[in-house]
């Protein structure tokens, strides 16, 4: 999740044409012109794409925007613009790119999806929620588990645990072995209230303790906790200990936080 970069999610959707030199004087562009200069937008939206995948923001930052000098009005390209901005901490700006690209491309479901994300990020839960729930409602839509699962983590994240467990249950229905979507639903129903159910959705998950990260381990180990499991709460927490000595919920452990 998730977040905050739930997931990077991979942009889709064809590059708009290029746009045509402007200028009084200027002659007509030529369509070879026309079809190099886009093939060149493409190149560098490509470049741009694959920087962000691996964590260069700042150059697929740059990538971009030299994409966005061959071809202004690609709304994939300034979809992306939007994730590098957010994800360098510009909020304003990746605000303005991804209602550009919504401005240009207003069906296209990822954007929504990467905007309802984004909003999310900002804990506007109103408007993250509105926007998550657009693209889901989108024909043909194939990010339906991915929205989903961003629709119920933020919904966790709000508290409002009755709206979050409905999108994270069909998550699991859609795709049984999502683990994300496991474990946020295990959070969900401890945070109910009802640890037994929490930890069925734990076991339905095929967790390990050996191979969980330090979430799931602090997870378990309050689920435990809460079912008076006291000897499962010891083992979760050494393997915790172990593992992730300097991890937060490690500190937490250490400090008998179970209920935070």
């Amino acid at each position: 999740m998730p977040a905050a970069r739930p997931t990077t999610p991979l942009l889709t959707g064809l590059l708009a044409a290029a746009a045509l030199l402007a200028g009084c004087a200027a002659a007509p562009s030529r369509p070879a012109d026309a079809e190099t200069t886009q093939r060149r937008a493409q190149a560098r939206l490509a470049l741009a794409s694959a920087y962000f995948e691996n964590g260069q923001a700042q150059t697929a930052l740059e990538e971009v925007e030299r994409a966005l000098e061959a071809d202004p009005r690609s709304a994939p390209a300034l979809g992306l613009r939007g994730l590098a901005q957010a994800s360098l901490g510009l909020d304003g700006p990746a605000q303005a790119s991804f209602e550009q690209a919504l401005a240009l491309a207003p069906q296209d479901a990822d954007l929504m999806h990467n905007f309802g994300w984004f909003l999310c990020q900002q804990r506007r839960w109103d408007e993250s929620q509105a926007q998550l729930e657009r693209a889901l409602a989108q024909p043909g839509y194939r990010g339906r588990p991915r929205s989903l699962l961003a629709l119920g983590v933020c919904q966790a994240r709000a508290q409002r645990w009755d709206a979050a467990e409905r999108p994270l249950a069909q998550v699991l229905e859609l795709e049984p072995s999502n683990g994300a979507a496991a474990l946020a639903l295990a959070e969900v129903l401890l945070r109910r209230g009802d640890a037994e159910q929490a930890r069925a959705q734990l076991q339905r998950a095929r967790w390990s303790a050996a191979q969980a990260d330090a979430p799931a381990l602090w997870l378990a180990a309050r689920i435990e906790h809460r079912l008076g499991r006291h000897e499962a709460v010891q083992s979760l927490g050494r393997e915790l200990r172990q593992r992730y000595p300097q991890a937060p919920q490690t500190l937490a452990l250490d400090q008998g936080r179970f209920d935070d």
